[in-house]
């Protein structure tokens, strides 16, 4: 079997953890290095150009800004969409705002949005606000459904709220439910695949979450392969209400055997 006609790969927990890359990750990346690719994550946190420095940093590669699509990016995309030249109040880290402000901009007395990302700016002064903008009528955004990320504090891995836990208490407070714009909803991908010019069932997601990486690369019709590196566990049981991956693997090595 020869080499996928295009590739999406998650990050975190596929190529790296923190800020460590994962055996056989560069030698992966080296292999696919000719074949069409982009990285694709539900980490709003970080620019592309941000995210490709650390790749270099890692000794993973060399790689243009332009192959990273973040769910911030994904976010700025779809809030355009809907309205030009939108007001938006964000939560979280830098990168969420510097993408929402490329096609937005900043407004925290009359946001059109509350977009909840991921990352340090959630507090009782910012969630006061995000329910205050809600109630005059903001639509309320979450980048990505992710309740749990992996994280480090004081050089040790630890369990992170994600997304989904973040945005949570502006939904109860507010009796709302958020649009959740990263994986498992389609429009990474999507922005993905046409970056790619491909088909989806020509291309496979690379990942290592059934929940998210697999399940909604399954839902818009592309071959899927799950390393288990990351949260999914080498002895986990596949969810018995998820079809399986095209492959499922120990590792990056062990994939890139069953393509050549």
């Amino acid at each position: 079997m020869s080499l996928p006609r295009a590739l999406l790969l998650d990050m975190d927990g596929v190529l790296y953890r923190g800020s460590s890359p994962i055996e056989g990750a560069a030698e992966f990346l080296h292999a696919i290095s000719d074949c069409p690719f982009r990285f694709i994550t539900n980490n709003p946190i970080a620019t592309p150009e941000q995210v490709v420095s650390k790749m270099k940093a890692m000794g993973l590669g060399d790689f243009a800004a332009e192959t990273v699509i973040t769910s911030a990016q994904a976010t700025a995309r779809y809030l355009a969409s809907e309205k030009a030249d939108f007001r938006f109040y964000a939560i979280g880290a830098s990168g969420l705002s510097k993408a929402l402000s490329q096609v937005g901009h900043q407004d925290d007395q009359a946001a059109d949005y509350v977009v909840v990302g991921e990352g340090e700016g959630l507090d009782y002064q910012t969630l006061s606000k995000a329910i205050a903008l809600i109630q005059q009528g903001a639509v309320l955004i979450s980048t990505n459904p992710d309740i749990t990320v992996d994280g480090f504090v004081d050089g040790k891995p630890v369990v992170l709220p994600g997304g989904g836990a973040l945005v949570a208490p502006m939904e109860k407070a507010c009796g709302v439910k958020a649009i959740t714009i990263g994986k498992p909803e389609p429009l990474l991908y999507e922005m993905a695949l046409a970056d790619l010019a491909v088909e989806a069932g020509d291309c496979v997601m690379v990942g290592d979450r059934p929940d998210t990486d697999i399940l909604g690369a399954q839902s818009l019709g592309l071959q899927t392969a799950l390393v288990r590196t990351g949260r999914f566990a080498p002895d986990a049981e596949w969810p018995v209400d998820q079809v399986a991956p095209t492959w499922d693997v120990s590792d990056l090595s062990q994939l890139l055997a069953a393509w050549t």
